[in-house]
């Protein structure tokens, strides 16, 4: 007996291409909130339903309905946006949602707060910006990552072209996003409309594909659906090893869901990419599991399969057999910040940006003087895969005046932190997440004040070490790659994972369930001090943990379960 289908399924099936009900719903102002229905379909125009959790029970007191607003995400693909996309973005922050900016673990600008009146209007505004929201999130594939590190300039031009390739390639072609949000008047017509990769269901869940230029994994390529690693042959990108079924959600107590590390199955040609980008999504379209949600994603499909298969099976859609993967390796996953200068006499500069909200408070006016450097900033905008931002192309003519501003406004010195601050993330958690369990964005960085205490004490300022931090089990800020990571349990508990690869190649493990925050310091203060004296040359805080028996070497799959090899898993 075949299993039923989730409630998803047949509501994308209905929708008239993910239309529904939502012209009429997002017309009515008489409620902040739409249908479930609707809150469903209004993820694959790229915004989601929240409410201030702040003062929900307030609210409910009063016998209010919620407080609610929508978060918009705009698709960046390889996070790259123009100096007038920036001020764009900047002033519908201001007019239209709560006054921030929020630069996302996938590159993409976020807007919080956006009121439902407001909500046709930023999607309209964004547009005219000349960027969108469409597939933003929803069962589809999301923005594209791409590694933004100019250092080797042309490998970035090549790999940046991959990620907007395959983001327009993979874009959903119904018209329901123009007629919706930008009054496209709609055409009548005897034929059904077409949506010729994804069908009238999509996909199972949401699909998540990323762009790296060893020796950096900035983007994280073993935490997404399906990655294309550049292999560079002198000064030339000669093709992309693959690697698929990474992913990083799970949900606490239920141990069939779990986050999983991507496995590097071939390589292809600059050329084949795109199709092996589509092929990869029909597999996933055809063979994804549409019963349970929960095990819906393409990490469990290959994890079903089997890498061996699940290459055979994505052969067979190619009509070509993929080529056996070449040797790379990752070095680090973190940003480089500071002042860089290329080859053509441009200098590029990456700024911190604590939890990626760029945001203007006491000693730093980021967003303000940000907005006052895109006036005369002749380059572009890099968003990063760490919720960073880098200032790429400034001319020697420009840079003397973006530096008096960087100083205006003192953010000059932002990236001027301990190198645990600057390798940390977080998402955004409460109080707008309706899935956080716990803070993530505004308690990290309390974390990390009292950790860089320790850190100072042992001697490892400028010792990397990546920390991340999220509400809930979900995996929005890739805890599961975090040297040392917290994931939300409870208000005020977390679950402490040690152990990661600091080159993103290896899952951490649990080393404390629900435990209390206000104890993470203790928790953590004699390991850093033994780390301190007792690491052996090179040797990172993850691998050392490991080595250390603070959590296992050993467990069973390329996830939770799996057997840990400790080399670089990144040299193939």
């Amino acid at each position: 007996m075949s299993k039923k289908l989730s409630a998803n399924e047949p509501l994308k099936v209905n929708s008239n291409y993910l239309r529904g009900n939502l012209a009429n719903e997002i017309a009515d102002v008489s409620t902040g909130g739409i249908t479930e229905d609707s809150i469903q379909l209004i993820k694959f125009h790229g915004a989601y339903v929240q409410d201030d959790r702040d003062v929900r029970a307030g609210r409910r007191k009063k016998k209010l309905e919620k407080s609610y607003s929508f978060l918009i995400r705009v698709r960046v693909p390889g996070g790259v946006a123009t100096s007038d996309q920036w001020l764009q973005m900047d002033r519908i922050a201001d007019e239209l949602a709560n006054g921030t900016l929020k630069l996302t673990t996938r590159q993409a600008f976020q807007l919080h707060g956006v009121i439902k009146r407001n909500l046709k209007r930023s999607i309209q505004e964004i547009n005219q910006a000349a960027m969108d929201t469409i597939a933003a999130c929803g069962d589809v594939n999301r923005n594209v990552m791409a590694n933004p590190n100019p250092d080797l300039s042309f490998a970035h031009a090549d790999a940046l072209k991959l990620a907007e390739d395959i983001s327009a390639h993979l874009t959903p072609q119904t018209r329901a996003y123009h007629e919706i949000w930008l009054d496209e008047e709609k055409v009548i017509s005897s034929e059904e409309e077409q949506e010729p990769i994804y069908g009238k269901t999509y996909l199972p869940r949401k699909f998540k594909i990323t762009v790296a230029v060893p020796p950096s994994n900035d983007v994280d390529i073993y935490a997404h659906c399906l990655s294309f690693v550049a292999i560079i042959d002198g000064d030339k990108v000669v093709g992309y090893n693959i690697a698929v079924g990474g992913g990083m959600g799970m949900t606490h107590g239920q141990t069939a869901t779990f986050p999983r590390t991507a496995d590097i199955i071939g390589f292809c040609t600059p050329e084949q990419a795109v199709d092996v980008a589509e092929k990869v999504v029909l597999v996933q379209r055809d063979f994804g599991d549409r019963t349970d949600r929960k095990h819906s994603r393409l990490k469990y499909t290959v994890e079903d399969m089997g890498a061996d298969g699940f290459l055979a099976k994505l052969n067979e859609y190619l009509g070509y057999d993929l080529e056996p993967a070449r040797p790379f390796e990752f070095t680090h996953n973190g940003d480089r910040f500071g002042w860089v200068e290329d080859t053509n006499g441009n200098s590029h500069l990456t700024l911190f940006v604590q939890g990626g909200r760029v945001i203007d408070k006491p000693g730093s006016q980021m967003k303000t003087g940000l907005r006052e450097i895109a006036k005369i900033h002749k380059g572009d905008f890099r968003l990063t895969a760490n919720q960073n931002v880098m200032l790429a192309n400034i001319t020697p003519e420009t840079r003397p005046q973006i530096e008096a501003l960087l100083e205006k406004y003192q953010i000059s010195e932002s990236h001027v932190a301990s190198a645990l601050r600057l390798n940390s993330i977080a998402c955004v958690s409460l109080p707008t997440c309706g899935l956080a369990l716990a803070e993530a964005e505004r308690f990290l960085p309390d974390v990390i004040t009292e950790l860089e205490e320790v850190i100072e004490e042992a001697g490892l300022r400028h010792d990397a070490i990546t920390i991340r931090m999220t509400g809930c089990p979900n995996g929005c800020g890739r805890p599961f790659l975090g040297e040392i990571g917290f994931v939300g349990r409870a208000p005020g508990k977390y679950n402490v994972y040690l152990g990661a690869g600091f080159h993103g190649e290896r899952l951490n493990k649990l080393y404390r369930e629900s435990f209390p925050a206000e104890k993470i310091k203790d928790l953590l203060k004699p390991i850093i001090k033994q780390y301190a004296t007792e690491r052996e040359d090179g040797e990172h805080f993850g691998d050392f943990c490991v080595r250390k028996g603070f959590v296992a070497a050993t467990t069973a799959g390329n996830n939770f379960h799996a057997n840990i090899d400790t080399e670089n898993l990144s040299k193939v």
